[in-house]
């Protein structure tokens, strides 16, 4: 007679699985793919475990991207001992390997600000801002004026590059020194574009 020997997990442990296998879909799918059917189907759990922990494909979504803008965030963070300048260009090149190495994860956080759920926004608009204040505080320390417009123009120069991103990673290939180049120039080239003070 044999023994289930399989480890019971905690409810914790249990959410998060089911989180980490969201966002390993969105490594193949975009994310209004990913419904609570599919994800019991490959958890191999019911429908009514997934209802319970995230209460509905709405709070599956937020979770999901919630874990992915996270692991972005982290795999992206500057490294503080660097120069300002070296520091934007190391950040840039980790970005460009994330995209690379995770691009429908990358896509479906882009696109997320599109989502009809107003929390997924909120979640991806907090990682733009995480990365426009990683910029400004680059720009800062090189001596630039901490301005409403210095502030809105980086998080233009965000949106952009995360077009970009997605333009380089999806579309046409084009090598990672040339689009980090090409995006380190463009945020160089808005902020000599501001009014001198």
């Amino acid at each position: 007679m044999s023994t289930d020997r399989r480890t019971r997990l905690t409810p914790d442990e249990r959410r998060a699985q089911l989180v980490a296998l969201g966002v390993a879909f969105l490594a193949e799918n975009p994310l209004d793919e990913l419904t609570i059917d599919v994800l019991s189907e490959r958890a191999g759990v019911s429908r009514a475990l997934l209802f319970h922990y995230f209460g509905s494909k709405q709070g599956l979504h937020r979770e999901v991207v919630r874990t992915a803008r996270d692991s972005m965030l982290h795999a992206t963070e500057p490294v503080p001992e660097l120069p300002p300048l070296e520091r934007l260009r190391d950040t840039l090149e980790r970005i460009v390997r994330f995209v690379r190495e995770h691009r429908c994860t990358f896509y479906s956080l882009v696109r997320g600000v599109a989502s009809g759920d107003s929390d997924v926004r909120a979640v991806v608009q907090e990682a733009r801002e995480e990365q426009a204040d990683r910029v400004v505080a680059a720009f800062l320390e090189l001596g630039v004026a901490d301005t409403p417009l210095l502030r809105i123009a980086l998080r233009s120069w965000v949106a952009f590059a995360e077009e970009a991103l997605v333009e380089s990673a999806l579309g046409t290939e084009l090598a990672a020194d040339e689009i980090v180049g090409f995006l380190e120039r463009i945020a160089r080239g808005v902020v000599a574009a501001l009014p001198a003070d």
